[in-house]
């Protein structure tokens, strides 16, 4: 009776006309500030902290969770619409996402997306509301092996669902393991491969891989093939947004599938939004009919259960935040300020003496995805038309976006070299048949494998693996794995003898053609060729790494160790496919919906290479006039000579986006922009633009 007079007592505070007032703001604007790839909550919380200084501890906490709860809604809309995740935290929307909106379900997926969104984000603010106390006994018997043993499993779930290879999943998982390892070294003060740059001493940003192996590539595609991103106009998108509700609701299982797992791994503290994201994807890939098929390709389910998960984490995430101060992740860091600045302390006090508080913050999470989630599908039928704009504005347009986004990491001007390195191997992952998703996990993970395994070691020796929480957790990959490995050699003898009946009723067909022609030499050098470019990495990560303290090298030694033996692995698999009889070499064959799988090869190095130097030329103008007055020349450049528009269009859209982009990033968060040989050559040049401004 006590728990519901607080809440009761709290609903009526928020129901207030100008904290509602303010909720509404605080929505609005996390609605904006997720739209913009790059920025997302975290930077959205530390924007807004500033303005709280004069409200009472209610309207701050509610103006402040009413921002944040609804970014993960809006981050759905780039990721969907143009393949861009708005954070790191939506790349895994972009999986099938993305596609639905080239096949033209643009307002499906939206609908769908949003659907899973407000009930995830209900889910998660309920059990906030109720599981605090019942929660608070478990999370202190969780220890670092479990929670070590934890990110190993979302590591090989996220493998296990890569595009149909596993093998292929587990090295790209270990690759981003190996990437995490960048940096100086928590224990030791190890500088581990940072080629004697003061840029790498804190590891790789995040913003900026997650851009260059999701976003670029697409859009480097898309400006390749000079369509817009829907080759298919809907008839009726509102139409397609209540399909996209009922897929939600005909998967309302995987929907409460995910949000509890979402809502359970937001609580762990550290592990993260991306990590969450993906753990959920890949789960939802094994529990759904033919998901591991079918997730990548344009699945609904897989933005039903990404969104699912992205909302509900959010009301985890508080769980530890509230009952023992600690936060979950970087935001909560920044809302734990809120609470010191406004005089509250987390702990029991909040359990016990302050639950008003405690349920102000519940119910401003739950009503803020209401909102928010009322006002995405108010204006999906505009939002969903982003889909239609031609490749010779979206892609300029979204590319300054993008630029700024990874430059906004740290600030630094190895932030866009970061972005261009990750851009190839993004494109080349995704050229070649290698999922990108493991990539950005490991690097997510690699953190924390590394401080879970260094205490876990230290602590308890080899002891730590016969941990009864240990065993349950790792013995779900070591039985899928098994499972996996029988019936891959089952499979190969059942098709040795069929195929041996075949070649004799049968001539036998040419290798290698596929709908496409002949696969061309490129293709057939980089397919295989990948696997040895990933022995060598991981070969070399052995070698380089021989000298390191024992606390700096056991975590990139060990995955370097599993990376080698995943290669070898696979090279056995190969070895058993060519004695079945089978080409090595899969040809690349042409989808009707897809232009670049049907054109030559030729042509579309030719074009992706056009595409790489319009990118590669904004690093170079960066360096020579500065980032906001080469990306104002590449959009009109662009527009102009790729996209074919009037000087007037062109002109009046380059001039409103730049406008705004100064206003926001210059004026608004003070960004520091990056020296320029003209600015160093002319110091008063810099000078006259400020005074003119």
């Amino acid at each position: 009776m006590h728990l519901l007079e607080q809440a009761m007592m709290a609903f009526t505070v928020i129901f207030d006309p100008t904290r509602f007032m303010i909720i509404m703001l605080g929505c609005v604007l996390g609605l904006f500030i997720g739209v913009i790839p790059g920025i997302g909550g975290l930077a959205g919380m530390a924007l807004l902290l500033p303005f709280t200084y004069t409200m009472d501890p209610y309207t701050a906490l509610a103006f402040l969770i009413g921002m944040w709860a609804v970014t993960p809604t809006a981050d759905t809309i780039p990721s969907i619409l143009i393949g861009v995740p708005g954070a790191a935290g939506s790349a895994a929307t972009v999986m099938d996402g993305y596609p639905m909106a080239r096949r033209g379900e643009a307002g499906r997926a939206l609908g769908a997306s949003y659907t899973a969104s407000l009930i995830g984000g209900i889910f998660g603010a309920i059990l906030l509301g109720l599981a605090i106390p019942i929660l608070r006994p478990f999370m202190m018997a969780f220890g670092t092996p479990e929670l070590l043993a934890l990110c190993i499993l979302g590591l090989t779930l996220v493998a296990a669902v890569s595009q149909g290879n596993m093998m292929k999943g587990l090295v790209s998982a270990c690759f981003g393991v190996v990437i995490a390892s960048v940096g100086d070294e928590a224990q030791t003060g190890e500088l581990r491969w940072t080629f004697d740059s003061l840029y790498l001493w804190e590891g790789v940003p995040l913003e900026a891989l997650v851009l260059g192996l999701f976003a670029v590539p697409e859009l480097l595609e898309l400006g390749a093939a000079r369509q817009a991103v829907a080759m298919h106009k809907s008839e009726s998108i509102l139409r397609d947004q209540f399909r996209g509700v009922r897929d939600a609701l005909q998967n309302i299982r995987l929907v409460f599938q995910s949000s509890w797992l979402g809502a359970i791994l937001g609580s762990v503290p550290g592990l993260g939004g991306p990590a969450i994201d993906w753990i959920a994807y890949g789960s939802a890939a094994k529990s759904v009919k033919d998901g591991s098929k079918t997730f990548g390709t344009g699945d609904v389910r897989g933005v039903i259960a990404c969104e699912a998960a992205n909302n509900s984490r959010e009301g985890g995430a508080l769980i530890p935040t509230l009952a023992f101060g600690i936060p979950a992740s970087a935001t909560m860091a920044i809302l734990l300020g809120a609470f010191m600045m406004h005089g509250i302390q987390p702990g029991p006090k909040l359990l016990t003496e302050q639950l008003d508080i405690t349920y102000t913050i519940v119910w401003s999470l739950m009503i803020a995805n209401i909102v928010g989630v009322l006002i995405c599908f108010a204006f999906v039928s505009q939002l969903a038309k982003l889909a239609l704009v031609p490749a010779g504005i979206l892609v300029p347009t979204v590319l300054a976006v993008v630029f700024i986004g990874a430059y906004s990491a740290t600030r630094d001007t190895g932030d866009i070299i970061v972005l261009l390195i990750f851009s190839a191997i993004g494109w080349a992952m995704k050229r070649f048949g290698w999922a990108r998703a493991p990539v950005l996990l490991g690097l997510v993970l690699g953190g924390l494998v590394e401080q879970y395994l260094f205490i876990s070691t230290s602590r308890y020796g080899s002891e730590w693996l016969h941990r009864p929480g240990v065993i349950f957790i790792l013995m779900i990959p070591i039985v899928y794995f098994i499972y996996s490995a029988v019936r891959f050699f089952m499979k190969r003898r059942a098709a040795v003898p069929a195929a041996v009946g075949a070649a004799v009723s049968e001539p036998a067909a040419p290798k290698d053609i596929g709908a496409a022609g002949p696969i061309s030499p490129v293709d057939r050098i980089m397919l295989p060729g990948m696997w040895v470019l990933a022995a060598i990495l991981f070969i070399s990560a052995l070698a380089t790494s021989t000298e390191w303290a024992l606390a700096a090298k056991l975590m990139p030694q060990t995955v370097a160790v599993v990376g080698l033996i995943v290669v070898i692995c696979a090279g056995i698999g190969v070895f058993v496919k060519q004695r079945a009889g089978e080409s090595l070499v899969k040809p690349r064959k042409a989808h009707e919906a897809d232009p670049l799988e049907a054109m030559p090869d030729r042509m579309l190095y030719t074009r992706m290479g056009i595409m790489a130097s319009w990118v590669f030329s904004i690093y170079v103008g960066t360096l020579l006039i500065g980032l906001l007055p080469t990306l104002l020349l590449f959009m009109l450049s662009y527009m102009r000579l790729e996209g074919k528009q009037p000087w007037i269009r062109s002109l009046a859209i380059v001039g409103v986006i730049w406008v705004a982009m100064f206003i926001l990033f210059d004026r608004l968060l003070v960004m520091p922009w990056p020296q320029s040989y003209l600015g160093d050559a002319f110091p008063q040049l810099r000078t006259m633009v400020s005074d003119i401004i």
